[in-house]
């Protein structure tokens, strides 16, 4: 019976103890991550997100960790993320990606990225190298051990070519 109670007492420990990892816990510690920018993103007039761009130093690139946190606005399925995200790749790659990479990388994103609701946060941690790692509202939802598929999604808010210019500027903290 005193076995069964230490054991008890040990399992019980180990769970008050652990905690879940954070998208902050995913970004390095030295230097510390700050939020560099932030800004709306809006689709005829209708405001989609609010994103924020969180990173260790400036100027900001993609061979270096960085965290995008998105807080939406409006209800939007998984698949219509990873479809809208997979649009995105393509128009700023041009065919860079063949189609059976493109299909791979849908079967990835729509592992990791779940509907979202009103309110809901979106983050992925972006490591150069490595891929990256996706939380819904500070909950981890998976990894994309893929390198190239990580440079491409993240290149969607950070790449001169993006849709949305002026939020790229925001976020890179290069305008007000």
């Amino acid at each position: 019976m005193s076995r069964l109670l230490i054991a008890l007492f040990i399992a019980a420990s180990t769970l008050t103890c652990a905690r879940a990892e954070t998208w902050r816990d995913a970004l390095p510690h030295s230097p510390p991550s700050r939020m560099i920018g932030e800004g709306d993103y809006r689709w005829f007039g209708l405001r989609i997100y609010t994103a924020q761009l969180w990173a260790a130093q400036t100027p900001v690139t993609l061979d270096a960790p960085l965290a995008l946190r998105l807080t939406y606005a409006r209800d939007i399925s998984g698949q219509r993320l990873v479809d809208t995200s997979l649009d995105e790749v393509r128009r700023i790659d041009g065919r860079a990606a063949s189609d059976a990479t493109l299909e791979r990388w849908r079967a990835a994103l729509l592992q990791v990225l779940p509907d979202v609701r009103t309110g809901d946060h979106l983050t992925g941690v972006y490591l150069p190298a490595r891929g990256a790692r996706f939380y819904a509202n500070d909950l981890f939802t998976g990894q994309i051990d893929d390198p190239a598929l990580a440079r491409a999604f993240f290149a969607i808010w950070l790449d001169p070519a993006t849709r949305a210019p002026a939020l790229r500027q925001r976020l890179l903290g290069l305008s007000q």
